[in-house]
Order: C-alpha cells, then structure tokens, then sequence
C-alpha cells in the first residue's frame, strides 16, 4: 500500500496575523478545565495520553505570575487538542472579580499569549452545563472573525 499527501491547491500555510482558536477557561474550582465550541456545540478539552497536566487555580489574590501559568497550561491545552494556534479566551471564575483581580487576569493572559474576550461568574452562566463548556460557547460568539475578501 501507498501512501500519499494531500496539500491545499496553493500550498500556502495559514495567515499567521489571522485570529487563532477561542477557548472556554473554568477558573471556578481548584482545577480548571479548558473547552472549545463551534456552531455552539462545546466539548471539554483533555491533555493526550502521556501528556497530562493539572491546570491548578490559583487564590484569586495570587499574583500575576500565578495566573500567567495557568493561561499558558490552558492555551497549551488548547493548541495541542486543536492543532491550531489559541489566541483568545472568556474565563468562568466563582465570583465576578473585582476591578483590581480583573486587570490582573488581562495581564497575566496577555503575558501568556492570550486576549481576554471576558470574565463571567460560573453562577451567571446557564444551569446544568459545565462552566468550561458555557465559557466556550461565549467565547466562540466574541471571538473575532477573520476578514472576508
């Protein structure tokens, strides 16, 4: 048997300045748990086979450099699940944040790759989803879209 491959028509790789995935962060627990939509249909994102690792939440008074690693675990997550780049994100949290935890969590996303599309309390979110998955589906309708020509 043959194998072969099969390539665009042009060849040409993907626009690097086109916006990349948008995924749904659940910070709301001591484990966050990452999640990505399309069409609206959300499914939880899970690390491969040998590959593992916890995303643990930090305190919400936790500094900036705490929280850039969870959004970077989380972008991670998110880039080798869909084989694409991760660039935005809407993160569930147990409580709406304060002014000052809200600027912190923008920083510490931008630092790790990320544009905070939003910050929602779990509890705002519809009843009987999981929060990663709700925050994926927000995500996917804020998300930027790329330019038609």
């Amino acid at each position: 048997m043959k194998l072969f491959q099969i390539e665009e028509p042009d060849g040409a790789p993907a626009d690097p300045d086109m916006p990349g995935a948008a995924i749904g962060l659940d910070a709301s627990s001591a484990l966050a748990e990452i999640a990505f939509a399309i069409g609206g249909n959300a499914v939880i994102l899970a690390d491969r086979e040998g590959f593992e690792r916890e995303l643990p939440v930090p305190a919400s008074d936790a500094a900036a450099e705490t929280w850039r690693a969870l959004f970077e675990g989380a972008r991670l997550r998110g880039e080798r699940a869909l084989a694409r780049p991760v660039t935005h994100a809407v993160v569930a949290l147990a409580a709406a944040p304060d002014r000052v935890l809200a600027v912190r969590l923008h920083q510490a996303a931008m630092t790790a790759g990320l544009d905070l599309l939003d910050i929602v309390a779990a509890g705002e979110l519809s009843p009987g989803e999981p929060p990663a998955m709700e925050a994926a589906i927000l995500a996917e309708d804020l998300a930027p879209r790329p330019e038609t020509p």
